[in-house]
C-alpha cells in the first residue's frame, strides 16, 4: 500500500530521479483507473529543486474519489457511474447525493435529502436588501460572486469546517439556496420583482419559475424544459480538478468557510475560458450571423494566420467526443422541436454549423467535435436565458461538485494548505539607491 495515511492508492513500484549527479527513487502510486502517479513530495528536500509544471496539466494536486474523466477515450464518470447513464435516467439531486455521499440513495435517503434540500430554498429576507447595493445593470455573475460570498454573514451557525455537522448544513444550504440567489440576480437585472420558491416543486421547475413567473399571471413550468435543465444541472455538476474546483480547494486548505470559498470558484469560474465558454459560443454563432456566411467563417477558422478560432468545438482534456455534449446534443434538438423553434436565424446557424463539423475532414481529423459549450449555449437561448446567466447556471449546478470536492478535501489526513512554487527569473539581489541618488 502507499505510504498516504487514509490513501485508498496501491504502490506501483518507484520511480528513479536522476539530478546532480545522484540518483533518487520515488514511489508509484496506483489508482483504480486512470495513469499512475510519481509521489514527488520529498523531491525538494532530497534534491533542492522543484518540477515545474505550468498550468498543472501533469501534476496530480490530489487524491479523490469523486469524478475521473478519460479524455482519450472521452469517459466521464461520477463515482464511477458513467455521465450519460446519470443524465438520461436519473434526476440531479439525485446526483447531487451521489457526489457528497458516494453511493446512490435508496428510495428513503432519497426523500429525506429531497426533503432537505427542497424545504431550505429560502434565503434570509434580509439578503434581498443586498442585491438593492449593485446595479441594475450588474452582470448577474458579479452579483453571485458578491451575495454567495456574504452568505457567511447570514448563517453563522454553520461555519465551523471541523464540525462534520456544520458542514453538511452548509453544504445543503448552498445547494438548496443557490437556485433561488441565481434567480434574484437575474430578476434584479431585468427589474422584475422576486419570486419566492416553492416547496411543491422539483428542483429545475422550482428555478424556471422564479426566473420566468411574474405575478400579473400564473406560471406553469413546460416539463420537456424543466427535464431539459435538470439534464443540464447533471451534465454540469463536477468535471474533477478544473480552474474553478482547484480554486475551491485551494481556498478551502486555508480553512476559509465554505460560503467564501464557493464565492472563489464563482468567480474563477466567470472567466471566458472556462464557464463562460458557452457564452462565447453563442456570441460567435451571432457574429456569423447567417447560414450563408458559414462556409467563409470556417475558411478563416482553418487558416492558421487568420486568429479565428471556433468557439464551443474541442475541448483541452476530451481528445474525443465529449461525453456530455452527446447528451446535451439529444437535449437541445428535444427543446428546439418542443418550442417550435424555426425562425432564429441563430439556431440556423448553430444547426448548420453543427451538421459541417460532423461531416467536415478537417473538424474530424483535428477531432473538433461540438462540445458541451456549443449545445448548452442553443438550449439556454432556446428556453429564454439571456447569455449574460449562462455562467450562473454553470455556478448553480457547479455548486455540488465544489461541495463535495471541498469536503472530500476536508476529511482528508493528508490535505496541506496550497503553496505552489516558481521558477523565479526576476532580478537577483540588489542595494537600495536612495532618491535623491537615482
Amino acid at each position: 500500500m502507499a505510504d498516504i495515511k487514509g490513501s485508498k492508492a496501491t504502490a506501483g513500484g518507484t520511480a528513479t530521479v536522476s539530478y546532480g549527479g545522484k540518483t533518487f527513487d520515488y514511489p508509484v502510486l496506483k489508482g483504480s483507473v486512470g495513469p499512475d502517479v510519481i509521489d514527488i513530495r520529498k523531491l525538494y528536500a532530497d534534491t533542492g529543486a522543484f518540477t515545474y509544471d505550468p498550468g498543472f496539466t501533469s501534476t496530480a494536486s490530489c487524491e479523490s474519489t469523486i469524478t475521473y474523466i478519460d479524455g482519450d477515450e472521452g469517459v466521464l464518470l461520477y463515482r464511477g457511474y458513467p455521465i450519460d447513464a446519470l443524465a438520461e435516467q436519473g434526476d440531479f439531486l439525485e446526483t447531487c447525493y451521489l457526489l457528497m455521499h458516494g453511493e446512490l440513495p435508496n428510495a428513503q435517503q432519497m426523500k429525506k435529502f429531497d426533503h432537505g434540500i427542497t424545504n431550505h430554498t429560502m434565503v434570509h429576507e434580509q439578503l434581498t436588501q443586498f442585491f438593492r447595493g449593485f446595479r441594475r445593470d450588474a452582470h448577474p455573475m458579479a452579483i453571485m460572486v458578491g451575495v454567495v460570498g456574504a452568505l457567511s454573514a447570514f448563517y453563522h451557525d454553520s461555519l465551523d469546517i471541523n464540525d462534520a455537522r456544520q458542514r453538511e448544513i452548509s453544504s445543503h444550504r448552498l445547494i438548496a439556496k443557490m437556485p433561488t440567489i441565481a434567480a434574484m440576480a437575474y430578476k434584479y437585472s431585468i427589474g422584475q420583482p422576486f419570486v419566492y420558491p416553492r416547496n411543491d416543486l422539483g428542483y429545475a421547475e422550482n428555478f424556471l419559475r422564479m426566473c420566468f413567473a411574474v405575478p400579473a399571471e400564473e406560471y406553469k413550468a413546460n416539463p420537456v424544459l424543466a427535464r431539459a435543465l435538470d439534464r443540464i444541472f447533471i451534465l454540469h455538476a463536477d468535471h474533477e480538478q478544473n480552474a474553478s474546483t482547484s480554486t475551491v480547494r485551494l481556498a478551502g486548505s486555508s480553512g476559509a468557510n465554505p460560503f467564501a470559498c464557493i464565492a472563489a470558484g464563482i468567480a474563477c469560474l466567470w472567466g471566458p475560458a472556462h464557464g463562460g465558454a458557452n457564452e462565447a459560443a453563442l456570441q460567435m454563432l451571432e457574429e456569423i450571423g447567417t447560414v450563408d456566411r458559414i462556409p467563409e467563417f470556417i475558411a478563416r477558422a482553418k487558416d492558421k494566420n487568420s486568429g479565428q478560432r471556433l468557439m464551443g468545438f474541442g475541448h483541452r482534456v476530451y481528445k474525443n467526443y465529449d461525453p456530455r455534449a452527446k447528451v446535451m446534443q439529444k437535449t437541445a434538438h428535444e427543446v428546439l422541436k418542443e418550442l417550435g423553434i424555426k425562425d432564429d436565424p441563430l439556431l440556423d446557424v448553430a444547426v448548420e454549423l453543427e451538421r459541417i463539423a460532423l461531416s467536415d475532414p478537417y473538424f474530424i481529423e483535428k477531432k473538433l467535435y461540438p462540445n458541451i459549450d456549443f449545445y448548452s449555449g442553443i438550449t439556454l437561448k432556446a428556453m429564454g436565458f439571456p447569455t449574460s446567466m449562462f455562467t450562473v447556471l454553470f455556478a448553480l449546478a457547479r455548486t455540488v461538485g465544489w461541495i463535495a470536492q471541498w469536503g472530500e478535501m476536508i476529511e482528508d489526513p493528508a490535505q496541506k494548505i496550497g503553496r505552489p512554487r516558481q521558477l523565479y527569473t526576476g532580478a537577483p539581489r540588489r542595494d537600495y539607491v536612495p532618491l535623491n541618488k537615482r
